[in-house]
């Protein structure tokens, strides 16, 4: 049979339609705009196989709309050009009724092309029905977007796509005369990925691999026949971007089993050893900064180190650096420390460096003050001069003084553990947690060090 099963099982009818409840269940979006007779313009948003296409024909039969469709990889401004001219002549190919247009891969269409419809949807010649796996936020422009209204469609689960197996097999011609029993669905349901095309493709394959006319189907034949299972991965999609977010937050929310889960997501999907050192090399001084500034040496290290090595051993070096700054303590003073300090020189535009700031390399400069008051740090205990070295307190932009969020300095007299000798026991140094102020004005400053520092 030359029609794929995938196409030979697509639903008649609305009724017969399975997934997508809050589209099509009794309270969905759309079950609600036939009830009410009306239909807009529309974007279906969501990944292969989720019933995009099946829906914007369903969608027309119901309302008794002329259907045509066009696919964004062969058709172009002339084609859409023709339909609109067609469906606003009276009595032509769509016999006055508003037909329904449906462009699949619409995020494939250019500037010019999603151009050539925007007079056309606003003036109501046809109703658009646009299909796309991409965000259309990024690939449709405004103007067009502005014009319809966005519904997604999510990835099917484990019910509707056993829902949609059980129908093939009891109602498709070609399956029901090999006899076939379906003994085992995980492999299946695994292998679709809420794909339901995807895992009609492969029941598909599975049923024509066997030559006896009855058999079982289980999931080492299913695995067995399919061998492999490509990942989902677009390098300038949105599911790169969404699986290299779900590995910086994992990373940022300290959760190392899920950090190293999403790196190798990212690790299958073909992504560059570069490009995930260098978000890991951000992040260490982004969400960890002064709480532990090894870490970013660590990434640093990682980062041209994995440049030398490659895959696959890279992914060893890429394993650790995730590990180690996901159990690492964090802090985002430095980041949020800086995005203040822009938003000040933003807002005050270039002040004038104070007086005792400024560089007296002349005679005249010195005479004019330059300089002057300036209080050389090294003179002074401890290397804390009293001076203000920002804007001037006593001026209206004394608030820069607070561009870093309260921070608390933990100290250690000694990192190291100590033996106590009469009871021959292992007993570590006590840790006391200080101010900023105490830090400066702490007597016994030489038998300090700086263990780490941290946002309360």
């Amino acid at each position: 049979m030359n029609i794929p099963l995938a196409e030979r099982m697509r639903p008649k009818m609305l009724a017969e339609y399975v997934g997508q409840e809050h589209l099509v269940g009794t309270d969905g979006a759309f079950s609600k705009m036939i009830k009410q007779g009306i239909l807009p313009s529309l974007i279906l948003w969501g990944p292969p196989g989720t019933g995009k296409t099946t829906l914007a024909q369903l969608l027309a039969q119901e309302k008794e709309r002329p259907f045509y469709q066009l696919s964004a990889i062969n058709a172009g401004v002339k084609e859409v050009r023709e339909i609109i001219q067609k469906a606003s002549q009276k009595g032509g190919l769509f016999d006055n009724k508003t037909p329904l247009l449906f462009i699949d891969e619409i995020h494939r269409f250019s500037k010019s092309q999603q151009d050539a419809l925007l007079g056309a949807v606003e003036k109501g010649v046809i109703t658009l029905i646009g299909a796309t796996t991409e965000n259309p936020s990024f690939e449709v422009i405004n103007a067009l977007l502005s014009r319809c209204q966005v519904y997604c469609l999510y990835p099917l689960e484990k019910e509707a796509l056993l829902k949609i197996l059980k129908k093939a097999l009891a109602e498709d011609p070609f399956l029901t005369s090999r006899n076939l029993v379906l003994k085992q669905t995980a492999a299946l349901v695994e292998l679709a990925g809420g794909d339901a095309r995807k895992m009609l493709s492969i029941l598909e394959l599975v049923s024509q691999s066997v030559d006896e006319q009855q058999f079982q189907i289980t999931d080492d034949l299913v695995y067995q026949t399919v061998q492999s299972n490509p990942l989902l991965f677009d390098k300038k999609g949105e599911f790169h971007y969404d699986l290299i977010s779900a590995f910086i937050k994992s990373v940022r929310g300290s959760d190392p089993n899920a950090a190293v889960y999403w790196l190798a997501r990212l690790i299958a999907g073909g992504e560059t050893v570069e490009f995930i050192a260098r978000r890991m090399l951000i992040l260490a001084a982004e969400d960890i900064g002064n709480a532990n500034p090894t870490a970013l040496v660590m990434a640093n290290n990682v980062f041209q180190a994995v440049r030398a090595v490659g895959f696959p051993e890279g992914r060893i070096l890429l394993s650790q650096c995730a590990i180690y700054l996901a159990s690492s303590p964090k802090s985002n003073t430095s980041y949020q420390a800086i995005n203040e300090a822009q938003k000040k020189v933003k807002e005050t535009g270039n002040l004038a460096v104070p007086l005792h700031l400024r560089n007296a390399p002349t005679e005249l400069m010195q005479s004019m003050g330059y300089g002057e008051g300036y209080q050389y740090a090294h003179d002074y205990a401890k290397n804390f001069p009293t001076l203000d070295f920002n804007i001037n307190a006593k001026s209206s932009h004394s608030s820069f003084r607070k561009l870093i969020p309260n921070t608390t300095f933990i100290k250690k007299r000694s990192a190291q553990a100590y033996v106590d000798s009469e009871n021959y026991t292992v007993k570590k140094t006590p840790t006391k947690i200080i101010t900023l102020d105490d830090y400066v004005n702490e007597k016994n400053f030489n038998s300090i060090i700086i263990y780490s520092i941290y946002i309360l």
